[in-house]
């Protein structure tokens, strides 16, 4: 934002990982700095680059091609109907783990696709261009009266109603309805009647709009810059809820 065009001048390639990339990022680059960046995707135990768009091969909203001699597979996740759990192998993919409570014994890698696969913990689907698109991590669904809610579409959909904000969701139990999402932001306006306006405008189901949203100053973050979930989570089951509204 505060960046002058000709500092970036003698960029040839801008790519983006590790955290999904907004729109309005990836448009601001493109209109101050006339950069595309160029968005991919991948693991600590693939070293760590699974799939990336290239310059002659960018599709935006996807993370690229997997690269060359990656193998992959995609299992049904239950009450997800839009991809699958992605597995993949290949050269890149590491032996195996160490684990502290058995010293110098690797452990090799494996999924329920068997022996040598890493089951990535990805929800995606991939094209018949062979473009990837993740749906989300499967450890970031709630099930919301028996149907399978994406919480990073709960972000986006707040990113879309307040972009200048920062935005989380995160879950809290619910005796009716069994899991309840809860939106953590940094806009205070933001208001749940503003989120379903945006939402039938954008054609999102009901159950993406969180039912209670909490204002903070700023969302608690990971030494590496990643959002803390954890403590998020934390926080809304506890008293925090308190600040928020239905």
């Amino acid at each position: 934002r505060h960046a002058q065009a000709h500092e970036f001048c003698h960029l040839r390639y801008v790519v983006a990982g590790a955290e999904r990339l907004s729109e309005s990022v990836r448009q601001l680059w493109q209109d101050k700095f006339g950069l595309q960046i160029l968005e991919g995707y991948g693991a600590t135990e693939t070293a760590p680059v699974l799939s990336v768009n290239t310059p002659a091969a960018n599709r935006p909203g996807s993370v690229g091609r997997f690269l060359p001699q990656i193998e992959w597979r995609l299992s049904p996740v239950p009450g997800i109907t839009r991809g699958g759990l992605l597995h993949v192998r290949g050269p890149n993919l590491m032996s195996g783990y160490l684990r502290h409570d058995r010293p110098g014994t690797l452990h090799p890698v494996s999924s329920s696709e068997g022996d040598g696969w890493y089951d990535t913990g990805d929800v995606a689907e991939v094209d018949a261009d062979g473009f990837v698109y993740l749906v989300g991590r499967v450890k970031r669904f709630a099930k919301v009266a028996g149907e399978m809610v994406s919480l990073e579409l709960v972000e986006l959909l707040a990113q879309a109603s307040s972009p200048a904000a920062s935005h989380a969701a995160s879950t809290l139990p619910d005796a009716a309805r069994g899991e309840a999402v809860v939106l953590f932001t940094t806009d205070a306006s933001l208001s749940r009647e503003s989120l379903q306006r945006k939402a039938r405008e954008l054609g999102y189901a009901e159950l993406v709009v969180p039912r209670k949203l909490v204002w903070l100053e700023s969302l608690p973050l990971l030494g590496s810059g990643k959002l803390d979930y954890v403590t998020l989570r934390g926080m809304a089951q506890g008293a925090c809820l308190t600040s928020g509204g239905e």
